[in-house]
């Protein structure tokens, strides 16, 4: 009995790691942004049914990242460093608003479909439309559900539009969410979040490792 449960727990173990390993390849080459879809698609291709092996958020972007740096690594660097230059550049234009940075971008598994995650506050998500409107900057409109903690979770309106850098998601919250970051779908934990402050240090610091790298 002790051995047939050990046998089935490393089954399904296993199953875990290769639907993981699936559905961050789906992620990296397909652009599926959504972790949920990204799993039940890769359950469906390797045939997998139950539930008890579908990997966990988490186990998906680990996979995700080991990926990334296996068959993508030097572009991948290169193309991380435009990202977030663009978000500090948004950071910078979206000043009034105070935002946020979030996402693959400042998390580092930005693939080339990824968009910049932004999030804007203000208590009227109309204001953010009359400043896209006053920019020219046409914008598509939607809504996203976010958990703002265990208890709480909402309907916000986003703001979506294209540059020649990057594709930008703009989500509009209440000036009081920047106490505390929406639960993140990944580690259901506050997401991490950076100001324009924070990422330029962190590009400070991306580019001191670069000469340090070289310099070895």
């Amino acid at each position: 009995m002790h051995r047939a449960r050990q046998h089935a727990e490393a089954r399904t173990k296993e199953r875990r790691q290769r639907l993981a390993h699936e559905a961050a390849r789906l992620m990296s080459e397909s652009g599926i942004r959504d972790f949920h879809q990204a799993k039940l698609k890769a359950a469906e291709r390797l045939g997998f049914h139950d539930d008890a092996s579908l990997p966990r958020n988490r186990e998906i972007e680990e996979a995700l990242r080991g990926y990334q740096r296996l068959f993508h690594g030097d572009d991948m660097e290169e193309r991380l460093r435009s990202r977030r230059e663009a978000a500090l550049r948004a950071l910078d234009f979206f000043a009034p608003f105070e935002p946020r940075l979030v996402g693959p971008v400042l998390e580092g598994t930005a693939d080339a479909n990824a968009p910049v995650l932004l999030h804007l506050f203000c208590d009227d998500p109309r204001e953010v439309a009359i400043w896209l409107q006053e920019h020219d900057i046409p914008a598509d409109s939607r809504m996203r559900r976010l958990r703002l903690d265990r208890e709480r979770s909402g309907d916000f309106d986003v703001w979506v539009f294209n540059t020649d850098e990057a594709t930008f998601d703009l989500t509009v919250l209440p000036r009081d969410a920047l106490r505390q970051a929406p639960l993140s779908p990944v580690t259901e934990k506050p997401m991490a979040r950076a100001s324009a402050s924070q990422l330029r240090a962190l590009l400070a610091e991306d580019e001191i490792a670069g000469y340090e790298a070289l310099a070895r």
